[in-house]
């Protein structure tokens, strides 16, 4: 796949100047609609305000092996309504994929801006198309923030391809250097305990300090991913849940719908009451293969949860209103059934292997 697109020079898509490529008068029947990026498509008002402004039409852009407008649809239209055979039309080559890029750009830059919406499903569609490209350099292209970008890659539940290594605006490829990257080297490590600082930076592509970051985290019981990476990965979650609804969310309401992997790994080890703070629950907490795998962490937190000191007891007895009482007391047991059945089974797999080993 092409990574340029051309007009007098070879530029990237995010780099193109436009302005430069000469003009040519083009039959308006020769063109064909665009691949836009607006989901809602065209505006017909817009179009009939351009054509009713009497003013000169600034000239289109056209990819020429397909004839496709890249930008230009409201005024394409509005020559059409004013009865124009030919319109001024600067073509670009390359191929369709980075057509596409360039129409974010050019769409994004000026006219009638892209809606969230627009931006959001632009930078899902380059992820799959153009999955080298950093966050940054996508970002740059669909105005959105590296880290909105960052956090739509990460949900895109193996639709978009992980590469361990992505192009910058500047043509450079480097590693991985996120919170994904490094609960992918937890995840190494956990699995080959005995693999090297360069295999581990290797395979979860990243670079070897943070390999060996990682590995210091997790000899000393902390998450692989810094508190600030997991802050900065919270906002980019709640930041894409904003554009998705296309409107800031409540902000009493946007923490408990967005959250995301890293919350539910820094909640799983917050401390606990204190039925549940000695020594083996404590060192559950701290082992790797219980925080950093997603069963084992719910675990963690169920287990946190749901242990009652006799001080909470007392403040959650006190707020269930007396006509609830027999239903609350039976929700409870029910739970307590559910545990104890859970710990049975448990107990009865720990049989069951030490007779396979015996």
């Amino acid at each position: 796949m092409s990574d340029v697109l051309t007009g007098q020079d070879q530029q990237s898509p995010v780099e193109l100047e436009i302005a430069s490529i000469a003009t040519e008068l083009v039959p308006v029947s020769a063109l064909l609609p665009s691949d836009s990026p607006r989901l809602a498509g065209e505006i017909a008002e817009h179009a009939q305000a351009l054509a009713e402004s009497g003013a000169d039409l600034p000239p289109i852009v056209v990819h020429r092996p397909t004839m496709r407008i890249v930008d230009g649809m409201h005024r394409l239209r509005a020559a059409v309504l004013r009865g124009a055979p030919r319109i001024e039309v600067r073509f670009v080559e390359g191929d369709e994929k980075d057509a596409f890029v360039l129409a974010v750009r050019l769409n994004a830059e000026h006219g009638m801006p892209l809606s969230r919406k627009d931006r959001t499903a632009a930078a899902n569609r380059i992820m799959e198309s153009h999955p080298h490209w950093s966050d940054r350099r996508i970002g740059s292209v669909t105005g959105l923030s590296p880290s909105a970008v960052a956090a739509l890659r990460s949900r895109s539940s193996g639709r978009i391809a992980q590469l361990n290594m992505r192009t910058g605006r500047d043509g450079r490829s480097r590693p991985v250097n996120s919170a994904e990257g490094r609960r992918t080297a937890s995840r190494v490590i956990i699995e080959r305990p005995e693999a090297s600082l360069r295999e581990i930076a290797k395979e979860a592509g990243v670079a070897l300090a943070t390999a060996r970051d990682v590995r210091e985290r997790m000899r000393q019981g902390q998450d692989p991913v810094p508190p600030k990476l997991r802050r900065h990965e919270r906002d980019a979650v709640i930041e894409v849940a904003s554009e998705a609804v296309d409107e800031p969310l409540p902000a009493p309401v946007a923490p408990a719908r967005v959250r995301c992997e890293a919350e539910v790994a820094q909640s799983a080890m917050a401390s606990t009451p204190a039925l549940l703070s000695d020594a083996p629950f404590t060192n559950m907490r701290k082992d790797p293969s219980l925080r950093f795998t997603e069963a084992g962490r719910a675990l963690l937190q169920l287990l946190g949860s749901h242990a009652l000191a006799s001080d909470k007891r007392k403040w959650l007895i006190d707020g269930v209103p007396a006509h609830r009482n027999a239903d609350v007391a039976r929700a409870a047991r029910q739970c307590a059934e559910h545990w104890l059945q859970f710990a049975k089974e448990i107990e009865l797999r720990g049989v069951e292997t030490r007779g396979r080993v015996g």
